[in-house]
C-alpha cells in the first residue's frame, strides 16, 4: 500500500490510498481532498495512520476465476476476532506498552479487557479465537518472567503516557485502597484473612494500593498483605512514586478511611501536602461543639484551623443530610427487625456501622440507644476535610471531589476486568495477575478519552463490545497461493467504531 496525491483539474488534491498486490493498481480509500496546503499536511497524516492501522490487511477479489465462491471457501485458513488487535493493541502501541516486546503480555492484557476469566479459560479464548497454540503452563511460566522484569517499566510508561495526555506536570495524585480475594481457604505470608471490602471475610485476601493522576489515570500500585490496615498502605506507594520520577512537591489526596494521626504527622514531616476525609464526629468534645455551632446554610463552607499545621474546611449540604437520614432510618429498620428476632446478643454492641446505637437494658436485652439516635441527627449533611495546603477551600474541595475516579477505577477493574477473585498462589504469579490488570486499566482509560475527544457517545464497554464482533478472514489462493486478509465490516455499529478510529 502507498499514498497518492491525485491532482483535480481544478486544483484539488485528493490524498488516497492504492494497493498493487495483485500486480494492478487498486483504490482501497480517499481519505480526502483539500487544495490548502496545511489541510492536505493533515490528510496526509490520516492516511499515513490508516496504513499502519491495517497494515498487512488486504482486499481478495477472485473475480477472475470460475466458482471464484467455492474457490474462496476452499482456500479459507482462518477466520478470528480481529477487532480487539484494531482497535485495542492499536491503543496499547500508543501508550508505548509495545516497548514490551513480549506477543503474550498484550495477548493476556487484551483478553483481560475482551474476555476476562481465569488463564486457563484465556488459553483456551487465544487458542479458539487467536490461533495461538499454547498451554496454560506456558502462561504461568511467563507471568514468573513477567514478575521480574516489567511491573516497574508498566509503571514508568503510563505516567509518562499520563504527562502526555494531561499536557503538565502531575502535582496532585489520589490514593485508594481495595481488597482481592483468592478462591482459596489457606493463608501464606501475603494471603490473609481481613475485613474484606467485597464481603468475603471467609476467604484469604490481599490489599491493592493504587495511585491514580487528576482523571483518574493510573500512575502506581503496590500490593500488601491481606491483613495489613489500609493506612499504613499509602505511605510506602507514594514515597517510592515521589522518589522514582524525581518529583519536588506532591499534593496527596484520600478519603477517611486512611486517615490516621500517625499518617497526617508523617505526611507533614516528609513535605507532602494534602486533603484528607475528616472523621468529624470523632474529634474531642470542645471541637465537635464548635463544629456544630457553625449553623451553616446549604452549600456553605467554612475553614477552622485545627493545629499550627493542619485546617479542617467544613461544608453542609441539604442533599447529603436527607441521605444521611436515609440511612440511618433504614439501618435502625434493620436492627429493630434484628432485636425482634433475637438476632442481637452482648457481642453485637460495638461502633460497626449503626451497631453503634445498641445498648444494654436491665443489663439482659439489647435495646436501641434513641438518645444517641437524636446526636447523630445533628451532624445529618455535614463533612469534613482536613489541609495543609496553601489552596483556597473551594479548590481543596474541587479536588476531594475528584476522588470518585479511583472509586470508578476500582469498580472497573473488579467488574468489566474481573480481577477477582485471583486463582494463582504463588506471589511472583498474583504480581504478574495485577500488573496485566493495571494495563487493562491504563487502556480502558485512554479508550475513555478518545472516545470523549472523538465527541462519541460510545462507552469504552460499548466500544470493546463492537470490536469483539469485527472478524478477519485469513484466505491462502488456492490457485496462486498468495495470503491475503478481508475484515468483515457489515454492520452500521461496526462502520461507526471503524471510522471513528481509522480501520
Amino acid at each position: 500500500m502507498f499514498i497518492r496525491q491525485k491532482k483535480n483539474k481544478s486544483g484539488v488534491i485528493s490524498i488516497q490510498i492504492i494497493d498493487k498486490s495483485s500486480g494492478k493498481y487498486k483504490l482501497l480509500k480517499t481519505i480526502g481532498s483539500s487544495a490548502v496546503q496545511t489541510e492536505i499536511e493533515q490528510l496526509l497524516s490520516e492516511a499515513k495512520k490508516w496504513i499502519q492501522s491495517t497494515r498487512g490487511v488486504q482486499e481478495f477479489d477472485f473475480t477472475d476465476y470460475k466458482q471464484h465462491t467455492e474457490l474462496v471457501l476452499e482456500g479459507i485458513e482462518q477466520i478470528s476476532v480481529h477487532g480487539p488487535e484494531l482497535l485495542l493493541g492499536s491503543i496499547f502501541n500508543q501508550i508505548g506498552f509495545n516497548k514490551i516486546k513480549d506477543v503474550l503480555f498484550k495477548q493476556l492484557t487484551l483478553a483481560r479487557l475482551c474476555f476476562p476469566a481465569s488463564k486457563l479459560k484465556t488459553t483456551d479464548y487465544l487458542s479458539k479465537y487467536q490461533y495461538m497454540d499454547i498451554d496454560v503452563q506456558q502462561v504461568y511460566r511467563y507471568l514468573d518472567k513477567l514478575y521480574d522484569t516489567q511491573k516497574e517499566f508498566v509503571q514508568r510508561v503510563s505516567y509518562e503516557h499520563t504527562l502526555k495526555v494531561l499536557d503538565a506536570t502531575i502535582s496532585v495524585v489520589f490514593y485508594d485502597v481495595t481488597t482481592i480475594y483468592f478462591e482459596a481457604e489457606s493463608e501464606d505470608e501475603l494471603r490473609k484473612t481481613g475485613f474484606s471490602k467485597d464481603g468475603k471475610h471467609q476467604h484469604p485476601q490481599i490489599v491493592l494500593g493504587l495511585l491514580v493522576s487528576k482523571g483518574g489515570y493510573p500512575l502506581a500500585y503496590d500490593i500488601f498483605e491481606g491483613n495489613q490496615f489500609e493506612g499504613h498502605t499509602m505511605l510506602p506507594v507514594i514515597d517510592s512514586f515521589k522518589s522514582q520520577y524525581g518529583l519536588e512537591k506532591l499534593v496527596v489526596v484520600a478519603d477517611a478511611g486512611l486517615l490516621s494521626k500517625e499518617n497526617i504527622n508523617r505526611l507533614h514531616q516528609k513535605g507532602y501536602e494534602y486533603i484528607l476525609g475528616a472523621r468529624i464526629k470523632s474529634e474531642p468534645k470542645a471541637f465537635k461543639e464548635r463544629i456544630l455551632a457553625l449553623k451553616l446554610g446549604n452549600g456553605e463552607s467554612t475553614l477552622i484551623n485545627k493545629d499550627q499545621q493542619t485546617k479542617l474546611i467544613v461544608t453542609y449540604s441539604e442533599k447529603r443530610a436527607r441521605k444521611d437520614s436515609y440511612n440511618r432510618e433504614r439501618g435502625l429498620k434493620k436492627l429493630e427487625k434484628q432485636i425482634k428476632t433475637g438476632q442481637l446478643t452482648k457481642a453485637s454492641i460495638n461502633n460497626r456501622g449503626y451497631n453503634k446505637f445498641l445498648q444494654i437494658r436491665n443489663q439482659i436485652a439489647v435495646a436501641i440507644d434513641f438518645v444517641k439516635i437524636e446526636e447523630d441527627k445533628k451532624w445529618d449533611g455535614l463533612k469534613g476535610y482536613y489541609t495543609n495546603t496553601t489552596l483556597d477551600k473551594d479548590e481543596v474541595l474541587k479536588h476531594y471531589k475528584d476522588l470518585w475516579q479511583i472509586e470508578k477505577a476500582f469498580r472497573i477493574a473488579k467488574t468489566d476486568l474481573e480481577i477477582r477473585p485471583i486463582y494463582h498462589r504463588v506471589q511472583r504469579r498474583i504480581e504478574s495477575h495485577i500488573c496485566i490488570a493495571f494495563t487493562a486499566y491504563k487502556i480502558y482509560k485512554e479508550l475513555e478519552r478518545q472516545l470523549k475527544e472523538k465527541k462519541s457517545n460510545l462507552s469504552p464497554e460499548k466500544a470493546i463490545d463492537i470490536a469483539k464482533t469485527i472478524y478477519a478472514v485469513k484466505v491462502i489462493h488456492p490457485i496462486t497461493k498468495d495470503i491475503t486478509y478481508k475484515i468483515i465490516i457489515k454492520t452500521e455499529e461496526q462502520k461507526i467504531l471503524a471510522k471513528l478510529f481509522h480501520f
